[in-house]
C-alpha cells in the first residue's frame, strides 16, 4: 500500500443521507396514518368524520403508476385515477437519469429499512464470524438475475401483451381504482404466507446485506438500468490511489471501487460511501462523463431532494395530484374491493384487448344513439 501524499480532509455526506432518508421515511409513516384515517371513515360507512385520502399512497402502486407512464408516454394522457403515482414514478427516473440510481440510497423507505437491517447484520455476524459474508459469484449473479427477470415480465405484459384500449381499460377498472385499499388490507390484514415471506426476506437481509433490493426488487432493476444513462459516474484517479481497498469494504452493494477506473454498475446507488472512506484527496469523485468536472456532494444531496420536490410539486399545482374517485365511489369499493379481480396470463390479457378494443368500435355507435336520443327529447320538449 502506497503512502497518502495529501490526505482526504473533505467532510462526510452520510450524516446528510440518514438525515433525508429518516424525514422521507417519516413521510412515508405520516402518509400510512393519513391513509388509515381514511380507510376508518370507509369502514363507517361514511358516518364517522371524514379525514382525506392523502394522494402520496398513489406512490406504493409500482404497477399502476408503470401503466400510467405507458399511456402517457403513447397518448400523452394522464390518467385521473392514481395521478400523483405517475408524477412520483417520473421523479424517480428522472433522478436516476441524472444521478444514476439515487432514489435507492437516499429516498426509498425500503431501501432505508434494508440499510438499517444490513449495518445490524453485520455488527452481528462480526461478532459470530468476525468477517464479512458476500456470495461468490456463481450464486449472486443467478441470484441478481432475478429482480431483471421480474422487471422483465411486467415489462412484457404490459409494453407488448397489452394494447392501449386495454391499459386504459384496466386503469378505468374497480380494480385499480381500490388498488390503494387492497394494498393496505394485504398488510393491514397480512396472511400467514405473507407474514412467512416478509419475515424470512428480514432474516435474509440480516446475513446477506440488500438481499431484496440486490436480488428481487424489479423497480431497483428498472432504475438500475435507467442509470447507465446517467451522464455522471464515480471515478477514481489510479495515480494517487494508494490501493489501501476502504473504497471497496464501504460501499454496501460490494463493488471493486478499487479496481475500477469509472465505476460502471448497475448496483451502484450513489450513495457516495466509496467517497466519503477514501483518505486521498481527489482520487474518488462523482463526476460528468463528459466534462470530467467534480460533482460536490452537497450538491447531489440538494439534487436529489430538488428533483422529487420539483416534478412532484408540477402535479399538484397542474391538478394532476388528487385522484377524481368520489367519497361514494370509494365507500362502494370498500364494500367490494375482495370481489375486484385482474387478469391473470396471457389468454386473459387477451381477452381484455379483445374486449376492450371492441368496445372502441362500439363506442361511436352508441355515441350517435346518445346523441339522437338528446334530439328527440329536446324535439318532443319543442311540441
Amino acid at each position: 500500500m502506497k503512502k497518502i501524499a495529501n490526505r482526504n480532509r473533505e467532510k462526510g455526506i452520510q450524516n446528510y443521507r440518514f438525515i433525508i432518508q429518516t424525514l422521507f421515511a417519516l413521510l412515508c409513516v405520516w402518509i400510512g396514518i393519513e391513509f388509515y384515517l381514511f380507510t376508518n371513515y370507509l369502514k363507517s360507512g361514511g358516518s364517522s368524520a371524514f379525514h382525506s385520502r392523502p394522494a402520496g399512497v398513489d406512490g406504493f402502486l409500482p404497477i399502476s403508476s408503470l401503466m400510467s407512464f405507458y399511456l402517457f408516454l403513447k397518448t400523452g394522457e394522464i390518467h385521473p385515477a392514481h395521478p400523483a403515482g405517475l408524477f412520483i414514478f417520473l421523479a424517480i427516473v428522472l433522478m436516476s437519469i441524472v444521478f444514476g440510481k439515487s432514489f435507492c440510497s437516499w429516498l426509498c423507505p425500503v431501501g432505508y429499512i434494508s440499510e438499517l437491517i444490513g449495518d445490524f447484520g453485520e455488527k452481528v455476524i462480526y461478532r459470530l464470524f468476525h468477517k464479512k459474508i458476500t456470495l461468490p459469484k456463481y450464486i449472486d449473479y443467478p441470484l441478481r438475475s432475478l429482480k431483471y427477470l421480474l422487471l422483465g415480465f411486467f415489462v412484457y405484459s404490459i409494453f407488448f401483451l397489452m394494447t392501449i384500449s386495454s391499459v386504459r381499460a384496466f386503469l378505468d377498472s374497480p380494480y385499480n381504482q381500490a388498488a390503494d385499499l387492497k394494498m393496505y388490507y394485504f398488510f393491514a390484514d397480512i396472511s400467514r404466507l405473507a407474514l412467512i415471506v416478509i419475515g424470512s426476506l428480514f432474516l435474509l437481509s440480516v446475513f446477506i446485506r440488500n438481499f431484496w433490493c440486490r436480488f428481487l426488487c424489479p423497480y431497483g432493476a428498472l432504475l438500475g438500468l435507467i442509470s447507465f444513462l446517467s451522464p455522471t459516474r464515480i471515478q477514481r484517479n489510479p495515480v494517487s490511489c494508494i490501493d489501501c481497498g476502504l473504497c471497496y469494504k464501504a460501499c454496501p452493494s460490494g463493488i471493486k471501487v478499487d479496481k475500477a477506473k469509472t465505476v460502471l454498475s448497475d448496483e451502484c446507488t450513489s450513495c457516495l460511501s466509496c467517497i466519503d472512506a477514501c483518505p486521498v484527496a481527489d482520487t474518488l469523485n462523482l463526476k460528468f462523463l463528459v466534462t470530467k468536472n467534480k460533482i460536490s456532494k452537497k450538491s447531489i444531496a440538494i439534487g436529489v431532494v430538488s428533483i422529487f420536490m420539483v416534478v412532484t410539486g408540477i402535479g399538484m399545482i397542474s391538478g394532476h395530484w388528487q385522484n377524481d374517485i368520489t367519497k361514494k365511489e370509494y365507500l362502494i369499493h370498500y364494500r367490494n374491493m375482495n370481489s375486484y379481480g385482474h387478469p391473470t396470463g396471457t389468454e386473459a390479457i387477451q381477452k381484455l384487448n379483445k374486449e376492450s378494443d371492441s368496445m372502441i368500435l362500439y363506442q361511436p355507435e352508441v355515441n350517435k344513439t346518445n346523441d339522437y336520443m338528446k334530439k328527440t327529447e329536446i324535439l318532443k320538449t319543442k311540441k
